[in-house]
């Protein structure tokens, strides 16, 4: 039986995932089919790539995601997408679909990011106010 997993890279104590088509009964770092995203629990907020049109074709064809892929397929999207595939929606529309969710994403990250320079800067006004304060 095929499985969606994810296969663990990344340095010691630093740990990112490929997310993969692996045979059940192969290794968790072992022989695979296709790499079909990445996922990288330690950024904030945490880091996920999935090639969607590949994900939905393996789901199509019977392979089943482990319980920490099925997570993060459902927080994505991913398994919504794939019942509307099997209710007859058209693969085009749901991938066109999931790349606007990405770019909308990724836009929301871009414009939330505070400057860290400007708020450093008035960290340091407010303490020379305070040592001015003091020395009066």
């Amino acid at each position: 039986m095929l499985r969606i997993r994810l296969r663990r890279v990344g340095a010691k104590k630093q740990p990112s995932y490929r997310i993969v088509i692996a045979e059940q009964t192969a290794p968790r770092n072992g022989k695979f089919l296709e790499v079909v995203g990445f996922y990288n629990p330690r950024t904030e907020p945490e880091t996920v790539t999935i090639k969607e049109e590949r994900v939905l074709h393996w789901l199509s064809v019977g392979a089943q995601p482990s319980d920490s892929v099925a997570r993060i397929f459902r927080t994505h999207g991913t398994m919504g997408r794939f019942e509307r595939l099997r209710a007859g929606e058209s693969l085009s529309v749901l991938v066109a679909e999931a790349e606007s969710a990405v770019l909308a994403a990724a836009k929301t990250a871009v414009v939330s990011e505070p400057e860290p320079a400007v708020a450093a800067v008035e960290v340091e006004a407010e303490s020379e106010d305070v040592v001015e304060e003091q020395e009066s």
